[in-house]
């Protein structure tokens, strides 16, 4: 589905790292209100948390007509959810892949409880578009980041609360490295001088993605120990991008 004239509120869930940020900026060019949320679940890269404050900060200085748009910030404790995860992303264990196929980091049910939760909210604040940053193409193999689930979920609480919600999913068939283009279109079609480098640099320098929480080693695509998925998966974009 496609966003239409009568979409003029988006809520976007938002950890404060690089998908989220990159759709975070795509809503606010995209649409005059956008409101956004985020999770504590105990995960280990709880530092993503702090990251959160810096980006929204650094976007409202960085780009003076995405500041009018972009209203409040919204964190729900989700700490059960790490109680009933036995996974790398809430326990002190190593990444590795599972019998089932999944890498350990998969946190059963946790896209689906956050977008469930963001529909309640979005209910509430009477904003019809919710924004994800999901991805079929580098989804590390999470289950819950398919477009058919996204197309299920969407389906699902439109049934549930007798409304009409749009999941907007703008990084689901690009790679990490269209990731790193689409932040600099986005930021290229603002009225900001430069805006183009000057996303991906706030992007590079201020958002979080590393699944240890390494906010110690700087590489070119930002911070991160270097060696867990996610941080592979980003430098990996980041070259790609670099290549053109």
């Amino acid at each position: 589905m496609s966003p239409t004239p009568q979409h003029t509120s988006a809520l976007v869930l938002f950890s404060g790292g690089q998908d989220s940020t990159t759709c975070l900026a795509h809503a606010l060019a995209r649409y005059p209100r956008v409101e956004t949320l985020g999770f504590d679940y105990g995960q280990r890269h709880s530092v993503e948390l702090q990251a959160r404050t810096v980006v929204i900060q650094q976007l409202r200085e960085q780009f003076p007509e995405w500041r009018e748009r972009l209203g409040e910030d919204h964190l729900f404790d989700l700490g059960v959810l790490g109680q009933v995860s036995e996974t790398s992303l809430t326990r002190d264990t190593a990444f590795k892949m599972e019998a089932s196929g999944l890498p350990n980091s998969f946190v059963p049910g946790r896209n689906l409880l956050f977008l469930t939760l963001a529909a309640a909210l979005a209910y509430r604040r009477g904003i019809p578009v919710i924004v994800t940053g999901v991805c079929e193409t580098d989804f590390s193999g999470y289950p819950d980041c398919r477009d058919d689930t996204m197309k299920a979920l969407q389906v699902a609480l439109n049934l549930g609360m007798d409304h009409r919600f749009l999941i907007d999913t703008p990084l689901m068939w690009i790679d990490k490295a269209d990731t790193w283009r689409l932040a600099e279109r986005l930021g290229h079609e603002s009225t900001v001088p430069g805006g183009g480098q000057a996303l991906v640099e706030l992007i590079a320098e201020h958002t979080h993605t590393c699944y240890l929480g390494d906010r110690e080693h700087r590489h070119a695509w930002g911070y991160g120990c270097g060696s867990c998925p996610a941080c592979e998966l980003r430098a990996k974009g980041w070259l790609g991008y670099r290549a053109g």
